[in-house]
């Protein structure tokens, strides 16, 4: 510490370091509560920070839930195991026959002549591939090989679009196959030698790619080139299994999926119930419970009063022939069966309940989340930056009683070590008197 040097019970006998720091303790008293308040303080805007950002997190599942396109969710199915269905946003409940026409394929050239893999002069050094689609064409460099020939069709720095196989037909001997690796009609191709467009290896046996072909009812005919039907109506995608039988038929159907509202439904009340809880582990004044800050913040009691009114459209009606109440310690209760039934039996208007602003279950905790975790004027938001605040001027406070403190500490310090010195001097005097004294009485008696 820094003030004068003390000399502790050298001439009284008393431990003054022990004296000094306990005048200390009852010094920084002042400050200790304010560490207290401080630790208080930064522990309740951990929990703030940590609230609102699950209310930021509930606001946006709700938002999301009162959006039309949370409520068209269909499931699909399809009575032919070949052709595959899945549902997109946009998909409307309905059904449609389809039959397969034909299936995607790819443009193949099998190559007459079959030849050593390694023999020199078989190929042209260099080879044109044409993809007749009006691109310009492209000349492939190879050693004269087959094997050549094979390694620059594939080489990914060519990007040909192609795929090649040397076919060991006998021994050292080897025709050559080569395919689109797309599939669709757009993908033929041609391999010639460069120098004269002559054929390569004595000719090829051609198969000819196509593109994949539906007809939905008796006479809309869909065609695509790959096997993937992308949005073949609205939000619905149709695969065919590769080598389906052409004239194989499929009824698609098309189902409102309750299932899936449902499960966005509890999540919604799941999040809900979170926020509740942890809003009272802060507030709760149990007996035996120990308190936080928060205990008497009202502010989160108003928040928890208004999550838990969402459960009541406050138009004199209730939720719970949707499912939706609350139980008798304060939380929300989701009952899927009567949300389902309720459904099933009147779509337009359980979504009408839910999404409607102001009245509307979601809308409503949506309202409130938003309200609260606002990062401009939330509720929330603004009891962090106040507490914020708060916590600044503590940490000043703390800080200038830190100063106080080191000057009262080199004040007990000199005032100690004066008292120390000066019993020091009083008992060397004491001393030289009772010598004088001492040497008077043994002068008389002489």
């Amino acid at each position: 510490m820094t003030g004068s040097a003390s000399i502790s019970g050298l001439a009284s006998g008393l431990d003054t370091a022990t004296i000094i720091e306990q005048f200390m303790q009852l010094e920084a008293v002042p400050q200790n509560r304010l560490k207290t308040r401080l630790s208080a303080d930064q522990t309740a805007v951990t929990f703030l920070q940590t609230l609102n950002t699950k209310l930021s997190a509930l606001a946006t599942k709700a938002g999301d839930l009162t959006r039309p396109t949370a409520w068209s969710s269909v499931t699909s199915s399809s009575s032919e195991p070949k052709v595959t269905v899945t549902t997109a946003s946009g998909a409307s409940p309905g059904s449609f026959s389809l039959t397969v026409g034909q299936t995607a394929l790819t443009h193949r050239s099998e190559h007459a002549s079959a030849v050593g893999l390694d023999d020199a002069g078989t190929v042209p050094t260099s080879i044109r591939l044409d993809r007749l689609d009006g691109t310009a064409p492209v000349d492939l460099t190879t050693d004269g090989t087959l094997r050549g020939l094979v390694a620059a069709v594939n080489d990914p720095a060519n990007a040909t679009g192609l795929r090649a196989t040397a076919v060991r037909v006998g021994p050292d001997s080897y025709r050559l196959l080569v395919e689109s690796t797309d599939t669709g009609a757009a993908t033929d191709f041609t391999l010639t030698a460069a120098a004269d467009g002559s054929a390569l290896l004595g000719g090829t046996t051609v198969r000819a790619g196509r593109d994949a072909q539906v007809t939905l009812g008796d006479t809309i005919v869909a065609t695509s080139a790959t096997n993937t039907f992308a949005d073949l109506v609205p939000g619905v995608t149709v695969t065919l299994a590769p080598g389906t039988a052409s004239g194989t038929t499929s009824e698609v159907t098309l189902a409102r999926d309750p299932g899936a509202l449902a499960a966005s439904v509890k999540a919604l009340v799941d999040a809900v119930n979170t926020a509740l809880s942890d809003i009272d582990a802060q507030t709760r004044t149990d007996a035996g419970t120990k308190r936080t800050s928060l205990t008497s913040d009202s502010g989160l009691r108003s928040l928890r009063s208004q999550l838990q009114s969402t459960a009541f459209p406050g138009d004199g009606t209730s939720l719970s022939d949707l499912g939706i109440q609350t139980d008798r310690y304060g939380r929300l209760v989701f009952d899927e069966t009567a949300f389902r039934a309720a459904y099933d039996a009147d779509p337009a208007l359980v979504q009408t309940r839910m999404t409607t602003s102001g009245t509307g279950f979601a809308a409503r905790v949506a309202e409130v989340a938003t309200a609260a975790s606002n990062k401009a004027d939330g509720t929330l938001t603004t009891s962090i930056t106040g507490r914020n605040d708060a916590i600044k001027r503590l940490n000043d406070t703390i800080t200038s009683w830190d100063l106080r403190l080191e000057l009262r500490r080199t004040a007990l310090t000199r005032q100690f070590t004066a008292l120390e010195t000066a019993l020091s001097q009083m008992n060397s005097q004491s001393s030289w008197l009772a010598g004088q004294i001492n040497s008077l009485s043994s002068g008389s008696g002489s």
